[in-house]
This record gives C-alpha cells, structure tokens and sequence, in this order.
C-alpha cells in the first residue's frame, strides 16, 4: 500500500505571520519606538562631524567643512591620543578580568548542593548592581579612603597607609575592581541559566568514564557554555570602547585627566563642556564605527569555528 504524500506546508506571508503575532508585536512596540526614538534618530546628529557646528545657528545652517574635523584623529592629538590610550588599556583589563569572572561565579554556585544557600549568595551577588554609580563610587570612597575603614583599621595597628581613592597610578585597577563588584554577580545569571540546560546524563557518563570534576569541566561544562560565551564577548567587543562613562567621571577630578581620560570622557569635555563639537562628534562616530567593524569581524570568525555567534549572515 503506497503512502499518501504529505503535502508540503504552505508559506505565510509576513502579514500572516504579523496577524499570529499581533500580541507579541505590540508588546514589543513601546520597546521599538523607544529604541527609534532614542537611539536611531539620533544618529542623524552624527552630521555634525562634518560640520563646524554652532548650537546658537542650528545644524542646518552651520557651515559644512568636510573631514576637518577628523583632523584630531588623524594628526594624533596628544589629549585623543592620551584618551585611547587609556580606553584600551581599561577595555584589556575588564575583557581579562570582568568577562571571566560571572562564568567562575557560575560554576561556584552551581556546584552548591544548597538550594536555600545558592538563593542567599544570589542575592547577595545580585545587589550591587542595582545601585547606581554615586553610590558605588561613594561606597569605595568610604572603604578604601585616605580616611576609609581600610587606612583607619591600618593606622590602627601601626602598618601604615596605602593610597588608592585618589591614586593615579591605581585609578585603572580601581574602575576594574568596581566594575567587578557591581556587575559580576549579576551577569552570572545567564551562565547559570545556561549550566541548567546541560544534560546531567553527561555528568554521568563521564563519571562512568572515571572523569574526575577537572575533565567534566573541561570537556562537558565548558562546551556547553562556549556558545554563549562566544556571544557575550562578540557584542563586549562591539561596547569595547565604552568603559563607564558615569563611573569615570566622577571620580576623574581626584586623579586628573592623564590617567582617567577615556574617549566618552573626551567626548563630553571638548564637546559639551569646552564647545568643540565637530571634532567631539568625529571621536565618537569614529568609535562606534570600530565597535561596529569589531561585532561584524568577531561575528565572522565565530562562523568560521561553526558557531552562530550574533546573527546568520
């Protein structure tokens, strides 16, 4: 007896997949119009790096001056110079450090056999996030102060001081160190959500094989975790360039612009603060050209290695 042949699925138009969706559609709405509104539009305002831009005559009317204003780029200016320097120098050290830290944080927790235990640490870890920058920077300012608990406690046993709030050549450890504390709980959600999703007849059979915990990390867990890793560093490398705005700013009077000056900083400074908009704007169009260019080649190469990365090109 032959078989009927299944007949093939017909394909929807995008109007009939939009009818299906319309909830999901207009819950997502006030986040696109949001995005639109706030991220989009504004980049028509990038026209301005090719413009000598004065806000008293308006975008329109302020004179076209072509790359000009790229000029500081180009020509090396020391304070731009000084500002990427120490961008990139932050950018390693979070990449190094922050990145790493939630995925150790993940398998910490994970491995408690506790639940009421593993739901106490999360909380703890997950707090610090939740407070703004002033706070943050207040806290540490407290802690580690010439007149913190740390100094006072060491003044307190006769071992001396240690100079760090304030210290020029420990600010870029300090806004590593802050990142840390305030972010690295709370990214460990997605790993933990990904550690979830590993089959446990994994675990066993390695166990079976006489895989100690040391190679089922190596050859079960981390596998398991490498797509989503691959992920999360691609788009870090598209906001690689964007090491804290808030964060730095406030602390960069007590340490001075040669050690704390990033390219958002210098944006703002020249820019909003010192009227130098045209080559402000080119700084900061520049940049996310770089962290564009950095997503797409980073994408690239993860489909090289088979895995999907941001998106299928």
């Amino acid at each position: 007896m032959t078989r009927s042949p299944v007949p093939a699925r017909r394909r929807l138009t995008w109007r009939q997949r939009l009818g299906q969706d319309k909830v999901l559609v207009l819950l997502a709405l006030p986040g696109i119009v949001s995005l639109i509104l706030f991220h989009y539009l504004p980049l028509l305002g990038n026209v301005i790096a090719f413009k000598d831009y004065q806000p008293y005559v308006g975008i329109l009317a302020s004179p076209w001056v072509g790359l000009t204003n790229f000029a500081v780029i180009v020509n090396g200016d020391p304070q731009f110079v000084n500002a990427l320097t120490n961008t990139v120098i932050i950018t390693l050290l979070q990449v190094l450090v922050v990145f790493p830290a939630p995925i150790a944080l993940a398998l910490l927790l994970h491995s408690l056999m506790s639940e009421r235990i593993k739901r106490v640490v999360q909380s703890v870890l997950y707090l610090p996030h939740f407070l703004s920058w002033v706070i943050v920077v207040a806290i540490f300012q407290y802690m580690l102060g010439d007149a913190g608990l740390l100094n006072n406690v060491m003044r307190d046993v006769d071992i001396g001081t240690v100079s760090i709030i304030g210290n020029p050549d420990a600010f870029k450890a300090l806004v590593t160190g802050q990142v840390l504390w305030k972010d690295a709980g709370w990214a460990t959600i997605l790993f933990l959500a990904a550690l979830a999703r590993i089959d446990g007849t994994l675990y066993e059979a390695s166990a079976v094989d006489g895989a100690g915990r040391w190679r089922q990390l190596w050859h079960v867990t981390l596998p398991g975790l490498r797509s989503l890793i691959i992920l999360l560093l691609i788009l870090r490398l598209g906001d690689s360039l964007s090491v804290g705005f808030e964060q730095i700013l406030l602390q960069q009077q007590a340490v001075g612009a040669d050690a704390s000056e990033v390219l958002d900083t210098y944006v703002y400074n020249n820019g909003i603060l010192a009227g130098e908009w045209g080559p402000s704007a080119a700084v900061g169009m520049v940049k996310g050209l770089v962290g564009l260019l950095l997503v797409l080649g980073a994408n690239r190469l993860a489909h090289r290695f088979g895995e999907r990365g941001v998106y299928q090109s």
